[in-house]
């Protein structure tokens, strides 16, 4: 048996501000010299000179590969050094000659090192052996040479323990872009000379491997690998899955080509003091589908002719069912990283096939994840307990007790209501309500904290024994209104509409303020009812959704917009529908507010939001700033976005008669009706001293003037940009069409931001 460690290295030229990464060469059987040479990534064919002058070899062929170029045969002698001609001067170079004899009739893998130390490598070259048939390695090492005292003495040893019968560790001692520059005056240093921004950039760079060029694979099929039984390219951090064999696959394939898809996996977390193993590595995302490429292919199939690259083989695609999964061990890729920094644990499952793995292969004993029970049993919606509301109020007092009444109408049980810096009379009507049983309310405590208003008060609330006790969960505000469109309007009719689901997300509809300038003391649901169309996917604020869930542990906090912090081994215990009660994409089950167009609904349930009511009210709104966004000013460009008036819908007063009914029974208790009068007084007064004052008098003629109010009935004829840009960017001949087009489409270039 011949050497099995061999040591070699990129013959890697750079001059005049070119980058040569290598250059083969053989004896062609009819005279002369086949030649292939490979130039880095940027490299302009313009700096060679057509044709070439006498002494120097002159090409077949020139082909650009991977950003890079390669120059195919030559009429030059056999030799060891030839010469190309440069548009100024010439380039020399060494001529390596091929050494496809190390890997002959081998199964063999390209893999690339990126620091991985010796005993992941000592893993990864056995686990292959042992399972796949790996005869032969190519370890294209991008570390920086001459750093690691005494791993090439390791990794011979390793090559000589493993079963291997050849590995060739492929290193380049020289850094790209180290090499001397041209002199001024070459033509290269000119302002727009090709390539000169990535020389410079390159020179800068304390360690640019010439090994990371993707020219690599086919440099290496040309060097070693043309004679090979079977190729395949994978990193240290990839491991086939047991069962399978690419090596086999491929000769049976279809153009001699196959598919290798990789699973990105994790470990839940690695012992203190320990660096991650394999065996560490016992979990995978639930809802995340991507895969890293690679593949295998047999040469003397394919041929000679077909380009090597990084994920593919050029004109040879393997056929759809052609595939070997591999996983992926990404705490190994990335070891100064804890598994939550690379990955959120949220989506983090255990794979009962990693867990054997950890067992029989590594015979390691991994840091489990958690096991989550669900804190009650799954059982139908209806059945699902009390509803509670948690909302966030700044001077709302006016609007309480039409919210209050028309929930407590379609069957909400509890409101938790988190106030600050009220000074309109809200605290007080809230804790009559709370003395009555009605409500409970609690004081925002987000001053000196990080913390906007509502996020401080979800936080609180998931202490609270009312939130505890709920069955049903919801954070909404006082401007949002439950419009269920089953049955006779009531919660337990939307609940048994949705069957056993344990969270609905109920879709906005967007209701502008219909052209009602003056506040009045009536209900909301008499005065507004033009709104968006229900298909509104711009501006993306105004298609939100709210989320009422089952309060049974699959989740650990209130969010905004739903809950948050899922417990990842209980994601298949989630039903979730949309409001009309058709499956949420799981790609929504971690994270994500904005409904989409394969997210929203509106069959069953939606919810009315109310976000600019009068143009009167919405100056109080402007003036008091926003519960979750204080350091935003709710300005023109907001009225311009949520005041959507584009069609009518009236759908919610089925209920108004339950409204009414609950509305006047508040009413009638002499205390509440004080309070809310003097809630209203309040908000009038507010809105006359807002209004006496110039710059608000000048905000609120804008608001009701013939322009913003014919802009809030073309919101979809306008792009996104529109929105980002404000109504300043829409022309007066725009804005004030009388009769748009059906087809009509306006939009600006993206507005630019400062940072």
């Amino acid at each position: 048996m011949g050497e099995v460690y061999h040591q070699r290295q990129l013959n890697v030229v750079q001059d005049q501000g070119l980058v040569a990464l290598d250059c083969i060469g053989w004896e062609d059987p009819i005279g002369g010299m086949g030649l292939r040479v490979f130039m880095a990534s940027g490299t302009d064919i313009k700096r060679f000179r057509k044709p070439p002058r006498e002494g120097c070899a002159q090409f077949s062929e020139v082909r650009g590969i991977n950003g890079g170029l390669m120059f195919v045969g030559s009429d030059a002698d056999a030799s060891d050094q030839i010469k190309i001609a440069l548009a100024e001067g010439e380039l020399s170079l060494s001529v390596q000659r091929p050494e496809t004899d190390i890997f002959a009739d081998m199964n063999v893998c390209i893999a690339e090192r990126n620091g991985e130390p010796i005993e992941v490598i000592e893993d990864w070259i056995t686990y292959h052996v042992t399972n796949v048939g790996l005869n032969g390695l190519i370890l294209v090492d991008r570390k920086k040479p001459k750093t690691e005292n005494g791993f090439d003495k390791k990794l011979k040893a390793v090559a000589q323990a493993s079963g291997l019968k050849a590995l060739v560790h492929l290193t380049s001692d020289v850094p790209l872009g180290q090499a001397d520059l041209p002199p001024a005056s070459h033509p290269f240093n000119a302002p727009d000379a090709p390539g000169k921004d990535r020389m410079e950039k390159l020179t800068s760079d304390a360690w640019t491997s010439p090994l990371v060029e993707l020219q690599i694979y086919e440099l290496l099929k040309w060097r070693f690998l043309s004679r090979a039984r079977a190729v395949m390219n994978l990193d240290l951090t990839d491991l086939i899955q047991p069962g399978h064999n690419p090596f086999k696959d491929v000769h049976e394939s279809s153009v001699g080509v196959i598919q290798l898809i990789g699973q990105r996996v994790y470990p839940w977390r690695v012992r203190n003091g320990k660096k991650p193993g394999f065996g560490d590595h016992i979990c995978r995302q639930f809802d995340n589908p991507r895969a890293n490429r690679r593949w295998c292919v047999a040469p003397a199939r394919v041929g000679s002719d077909k380009v090597w690259r990084f994920v593919r083989i050029i004109d040879a695609a393997p056929q759809p069912n052609e595939v070997v999964p591999f996983w992926r061990a990404m705490a190994i890729r990335h070891p100064k990283n804890t598994a939550a920094e690379i990955v959120p644990k949220t989506s983090l499952v255990e794979d009962e096939h990693l867990l054997e793995m950890a067992a029989e292969v590594w015979d390691h004993n991994p840091v489990r994840a958690p096991e989550s029970k669900m804190e009650a049993a799954p059982a139908a919606a209806v059945k699902g307990g009390r509803t509670l509301i948690v909302t966030c109020m700044k001077n709302e007092g006016p609007f309480i007790l039409e919210w209050i009444a028309y929930h407590r109408a379609i069957g909400v049980d509890d409101f938790l209501v988190y106030t600050n810096d009220c000074n309109d009379g809200t605290d007080e009507l809230l804790n009559l309500l709370m003395e009555r049983g009605i409500v409970q309310r609690r004081d925002n405590k987000f001053h000196g904290t990080d913390l906007k208003p509502q996020h401080w008060a979800l936080a609180a609330s998931d202490k609270e024994k009312i939130l505890k006790d709920a069955g049903w969960v919801i954070s909404m505000d006082v401007d949002e209104f439950i419009n269920i469109h089953v049955g006779e309007g009531r919660l337990d009719d939307l609940y048994k509409a949705v069957g056993d689901a344990n969270m609905i997300s109920l879709t906005w509809r967007l209701f502008g303020n219909g052209d009602v300038h003056d506040y009045e003391d009536r209900f909301l649901i008499d005065q507004f009812h033009r709104c968006a169309p229900e298909l509104c996917r711009k501006p993306h604020q105004a298609w939100g959704f709210k989320t009422l869930f089952r309060n049974v542990g699959i989740y650990k906090k209130m969010g905004v917009h739903r809950p948050k912090g899922l417990k990842p081994d209980l994601w298949d215990q989630i039903n979730w529908v949309n409001g009309s009660g058709k499956p949420m994409p799981q790609k929504l089950i971690r994270n994500g507010w904005r409904s989409t167009t394969d997210s929203y609904g509106y069959d069953l349930v939606t919810l009315n939001h109310y976000a600019v009511r009068s143009a009167e009210s919405f100056l109080v709104k402007r003036d008091r700033g926003r519960v979750n966004h204080v350091d935003r000013d709710q300005g023109l460009s907001y009225w311009f976005r949520m005041n959507n008036n584009w069609e009518e819908d009236r759908s919610i007063l089925t209920k108004r008669d339950l409204v009414v009914a609950e509305f006047d029974a508040l009413m009638a208790d002499p205390e509440l009706k004080a309070a809310h009068e003097y809630c209203v007084g309040k908000h009038r007064e507010k809105i006359d001293a807002l209004k006496a004052t110039e710059n608000y008098a000048k905000f609120y003629a804008e608001l009701t003037g013939a322009r913003m109010e014919n802009l809030s009935r073309m919101h979809t004829h306008f792009g996104a940009n529109v929105f980002l840009s404000g109504p300043e960017s829409v022309p007066d001949d725009v804005a004030l069409m009388e009769d748009v087009p059906q087809d009509f489409f306006f939009t600006v270039e993206r507005a630019k931001t400062s940072h």
